[in-house]
């Protein structure tokens, strides 16, 4: 232990020695670097551009969108009062669900997958993207609620319009592309 520990007082000194012989005040290159910068002519410095007078815009808002209000909060109500009668009717008040987003035709049931006894959907999006649904999702623009899901098949029950004030169910389904 004692060999060590003289060992290391002599390592720590030799390289003590060595770092402070690696020094050197030898700064000619970076003298000469200064002297030939200024030893260049000076060149005149351009004045900035004038500035572009840009005229003030009054904006008016009178008879334009909120942009402050969500335009689905503006579709649905535009949807209350254009069919405000009792009967079958959408929720208009529900948030809509991603693949409300998309119609069905663009919509692509892509396969199954089975958890903890559930069926989930697989459906692919027109942007590329697969969503994992279950009965009691929506899809669809038209309210369409997913009411079973089979291995081939995605049954679903969508509210449409019938005739100005009425809405009526129709049933449709998403067939496994293969």
């Amino acid at each position: 232990m004692r060999q060590y520990k003289l060992f290391l007082h002599i390592y720590s000194g030799l390289c003590l020695v060595l770092l402070a012989s690696c020094g050197s005040n030898d700064f000619a290159d970076l003298n000469a670097f200064i002297l030939n910068i200024k030893a260049q002519p000076k060149v005149a410095i351009e004045s900035l551009p004038e500035p572009k007078v840009v005229e003030p815009f009054v904006f008016n808002p009178e008879g334009l969108r909120d942009p402050f209000k969500p335009l689905v909060q503006i579709e649905q109500n535009e949807l209350a009062e254009v069919f405000p009668t009792g009967g079958i009717q959408p929720d208009i008040t529900r948030r809509k669900e991603d693949l409300e987003a998309f119609s069905l035709e663009v919509l692509k049931m892509v396969g199954t997958l089975s958890m903890k006894s559930t069926l989930w959907g697989l459906v692919k999006a027109d942007d590329g993207t697969i969503h994992r649904v279950q009965v009691g999702n929506y899809m669809g623009k038209n309210f369409g609620k997913i009411i079973s899901i089979n291995i081939d098949k995605i049954e679903l029950m969508e509210i449409v319009p019938d005739r100005p004030g009425t809405w009526r169910e129709q049933q449709t389904s998403l067939r496994l592309i293969e």
